[in-house]
């Protein structure tokens, strides 16, 4: 009995080989039924998300980690030389977490040193946490979308085998459905997971780049801070 039903698949793994290579993509999914469909509807909503916030995150970190090698040279030069202003408008006119930071460091002067840097370590913080929007979705959805995919697998099986028992002759295309659904949605699912896996650590890595570079220039002006009283 048990190597009858291997014949069977066999067969029709064969039969779908050979439908795959006259069929495109769309009428293979068209032929997982509604819960393959449905299935591959919900990684596809998955998908676009993942794309648009790896998207967006990617080059929001990137424009975050920019800024010119001269900017904490020519803060030095306006700090050292009393203008104050001119060093606050140069933060001003720069878009980046280290500018800001370092501004409100220049709004703190005059006050004690733990103080002004308690206030860069908040706006750092805060610079952080925006730069991390959506980041736990994106790592959400690499966990989610194989899980998807599998659940696909286990429903395209039961479709099968509730065939192979209810059918009266069961022949290679009344399995066909339910095996298109398990290994569509399998493909589909590990795909967008292992996408979404791969963006989350690359956006991770850059992150903590443009951390290094924040935390570097925090020193940096500390240090600026406390050279006259060297």
């Amino acid at each position: 009995m048990l190597q009858n039903v291997l014949l069977l698949f066999q067969d029709a793994t064969t039969d779908i080989e050979r439908e795959i290579s006259a069929q495109s993509i769309f009428d293979i999914i068209l032929s997982s039924g509604t819960l393959g469909i449905l299935n591959v509807l919900v990684t596809l909503i998955l998908s676009i998300m993942g794309l648009y916030i790896f998207v967006e995150r990617y080059r929001a970190i990137k424009r975050a980690g920019q800024i010119d090698d001269n900017f904490m040279n020519n803060i030095r030069v306006n700090v050292q030389s009393g203008n104050i202003q001119g060093a606050r408008a140069l933060c001003n006119t720069t878009d980046s977490p280290i500018a800001r930071m370092v501004e409100k460091g220049l709004q703190r002067i005059g006050k004690p040193l733990r103080d002004i840097d308690a206030a860069i370590e908040n706006v750092g913080n805060l610079e952080v946490f925006k730069l991390e929007k959506n980041l736990s979705t994106l790592a959400s959805i690499s966990g989610a979308a194989p899980m998807i995919g599998f659940l696909g697998t286990v429903t395209g099986m039961i479709q099968a085998f509730f065939k192979m028992a209810t059918e009266q002759s069961v022949t290679p295309s009344v399995l066909a459905g339910g095996i298109y659904q398990a290994l569509i949605t399998t493909a589909f699912g590990l795909f967008v997971g292992i996408f979404a896996l791969a963006g989350y650590n690359l956006l991770v890595a850059n992150m903590e780049k443009v951390v290094f570079k924040m935390e570097r220039s925090t020193m940096e002006f500390m240090d600026l801070l406390q050279e006259p009283a060297g």
